[in-house]
């Protein structure tokens, strides 16, 4: 990136300048404090010499009264550092913070607080949430594949505390209850967000199911009523609704297992009525048709671009972890790109324009490109937001992709010539937009942004 303005060099002062303590001055200056005594402490009058000889011999000797030795002058440096403010023994996430941020301010190890607080780098954390920073590292979550949380799912009034990577449908499958029962029961939909330590009811005041001989079986647990054949056939019929995870939860398995018993990865899309293989389970059959059951999350080309496997790759792994996730509505990333312009000092409509034109306010938005979330930043863009706002930004957490959005824009509009060319620079980076000029496409893209900014303001 070219910076259009050149710093101007600050003035030469027409005096020299001199910082030093009155203990470190030599005689010569102090002399020149002089102006300061008393009138009443008058000296006494000097002499004049008679001779040239004489009045060197006079200022030899006055020189050397006034040598001050070099052992009397220290030469070290005292070196200062901050005050580094001594970590709470419990934090309240605020608005924009991230776990590395937090552990920056008080001098922790990100990896340290992560362990602390049983999180992983990816783990969404959202304002009045509390972690630890100091004491005992949290206690586990519980494995999916334990059949004890699913003891009390269907009594009346039931509650599950949320831990980190719980998803409702995990929560459901669990606690053999139905996705749309949670939904109600909770007052929720499919676009609600929940947080680690939030409370989730998981029984609707229906009593349980008499069954307590079958309790201890492990796949009369987990397995739901609608799929009880599948331990004693090995596989398992996709419904709506169903996930990856939560078909792992349901049967005792680890989805590491079945995914590699099904010959699929995090990217693969499964759809109503596909038959997987549950790996363990007795009459365990090979996988049916497995390449018609993988379909990638992210395509490799995009408006007739192709891009490299290892970059769809990348794009269909950030997609699964987003899918996973929870994340905001759209009009709630809405509110955090407007909030975060106005926070850094840019017009909120232009930001705006951008999360609408690039992505609909979706955080989920994956492109062939690894353009990861509502502003569609890159991974190496992201690497320079961070530099630009002096922290490490995770493009999968909502609030640091609408900063790094945000950021850039802010960037380009700095070193742009006018604001046609920073919004262009957006779309089509400011080196080629200065060397090649404006792309056609690039043209219809700056067009559309002052159109929704206009929308938006």
């Amino acid at each position: 990136m070219t910076m259009s303005r050149s710093p101007k060099r600050p003035p030469k002062p027409s005096l020299p300048m001199i910082a030093a303590t009155t203990a470190a001055l030599p005689a010569v200056v102090l002399s020149s404090l002089a102006v300061a005594e008393p009138a009443a402490a008058e000296k006494p009058a000097r002499a004049i010499p008679a001779t040239l000889a004489a009045a060197m011999e006079a200022q030899a000797a006055q020189a050397k009264a006034a040598h001050i030795p070099a052992a009397a002058v220290s030469t070290t440096i005292p070196t200062f550092k901050p005050a580094q403010p001594s970590a709470p023994a419990e934090y309240t996430i605020a608005r924009g913070d991230t776990i590395s941020s937090i552990a920056g301010r008080y001098g922790l190890n990100t990896g340290e607080v992560l362990r602390l607080n049983n999180l992983q780098a990816n783990t969404l954390i959202y304002p009045g949430q509390k972690i630890k920073l100091s004491g005992e590292p949290a206690a586990p979550a519980a494995p999916a594949a334990a059949p004890a949380p699913a003891a009390p799912a269907t009594g009346e009034g039931a509650t599950y505390t949320v831990k980190p990577g719980d998803t409702l449908g995990a929560i459901a499958a669990r606690h053999n209850v139905r996705l749309s029962e949670v939904f109600s029961w909770n007052n929720l939909n499919m676009r609600s967000i929940i947080h680690p330590g939030q409370k989730i009811k998981v029984g609707g005041g229906q009593p349980a199911p008499a069954a307590p001989a079958a309790a201890p079986a492990p796949a009369a647990v987990l397995a739901n009523s609608a799929a009880t054949p599948a331990p004693a056939t090995g596989s398992y019929t996709v419904k709506a609704g169903d996930s990856l995870y939560a078909i792992a939860a349901r049967h005792n398995v680890k989805l590491t297992e079945l995914l590699s018993a099904n010959r699929m990865n995090m990217g693969t899309v499964i759809y109503p009525g596909n038959k997987l293989v549950i790996p363990g389970a007795p009459g365990q059959a090979p996988a049916p048709q497995p390449a018609a059951a993988v379909t990638p999350l992210v395509p490799s080309s995009f408006l007739g671009f192709s891009y490299p496997p290892a970059v769809v790759s990348s794009a269909n792994e950030n997609k699964a972890l987003l899918n996973a996730a929870p994340v905001p509505s759209r009009a709630e990333m809405r509110n955090i790109v407007a909030d975060t312009a106005r926070r850094m000092g840019v017009d909120p409509a232009l930001a705006l324009a951008f999360a609408h034109q690039e992505s609909g306010f979706d955080q989920r938005a994956v492109s062939p490109a690894n353009a990861i979330g509502t502003m569609q930043v890159i991974p190496s863009s992201g690497q320079w937001a961070s530099d630009l706002v002096g922290r490490k930004l995770n493009l999968l957490d909502p609030y640091d992709n609408a900063t790094a959005g945000v950021a850039i824009i802010r960037q380009l509009l700095a070193t742009s010539k006018d604001e046609d060319n920073a919004i262009a620079g957006y779309y089509q980076g400011q080196y080629s937009v200065s060397k090649y000029g404006m792309y056609d496409d690039t043209k219809a893209y700056v067009a559309a942004i002052k159109a929704h900014r206009k929308n938006f303001a």
